[in-house]
């Protein structure tokens, strides 16, 4: 089985997914998405992905795209990852949390504070989306008080979708150190066999437009 990921490192739902197979054992292959050259805009691009969005995984027949949807697909195809069959609900459940209330604020502020020119970066824009942030830290927060994992008694996608933005250095409003039970959960998953950093386990870096 090949598989192909489209991403790029700077993108932590591209993270979602490659952490998700990396972790899951399934041998990919990285294809980087030129995304801040527009490469995603492209009729190319769009004929593999209309939502001209990464990560987009290809393996024979299928496409997949949507981080959400390509972690499950590892869930069902290695049946790891996953939870145990009582937890499917709860492991979907903070997978849209994560989506709707921190990785895409976490991404779009990250993006807003880091990658605009200084003087297009909207202030009060800014200050409003940390602001949500701080809301979303302190629900996870709270919830890995006396817990390893998001869900259940061990490691699933619910835990790699929630992590997914919180390990890049780019300041967004996020510092480890205000929340002990986040910062030892990213601890215990970096601590996995297979963990690599986004900017280690796939290719694009910040650093490719200085």
């Amino acid at each position: 089985m090949t598989v192909k990921l489209h991403c790029f490192g700077e993108s932590g739902n591209s993270y979602k997914a490659a952490l998700a197979l990396e972790l899951a054992g399934i041998e990919w292959q990285p294809v980087k998405v030129d995304f801040f050259g527009g490469a995603a805009r492209t009729d190319a691009f769009r004929e593999l992905n209309p939502m001209a969005e990464a990560p987009v995984l290809e393996t024979g027949d299928l496409t997949l795209s949507q981080s959400g949807v390509i972690q499950q697909w590892v869930v069902d195809t290695t049946d790891r990852l996953g939870g145990a069959p009582e937890d499917k609900y709860d492991v979907l459940r903070w997978v849209l949390w994560d989506n709707h209330k921190l990785s895409s604020q976490a991404g779009m502020t990250r993006f807003l504070m880091n990658f605009l020119p200084e003087d297009k970066r909207p202030t009060q824009v800014i200050g409003f989306m940390q602001g949500r942030l701080k809301a979303a830290y302190d629900t996870l927060n709270r919830h890995l008080d006396g817990r390893d994992w998001i869900v259940g008694r061990d490691v699933t996608i619910a835990d790699i979708s929630c992590c997914s933005y919180l390990y890049y250095p780019e300041p967004f409003g996020f510092d480890r150190a205000d929340w002990p039970h986040i910062n030892a959960w990213l601890d215990r998953i970096a601590a996995l066999p297979g963990w690599k950093h986004p900017y280690d386990l796939m290719p694009g870096h910040p650093s490719d437009r200085a």
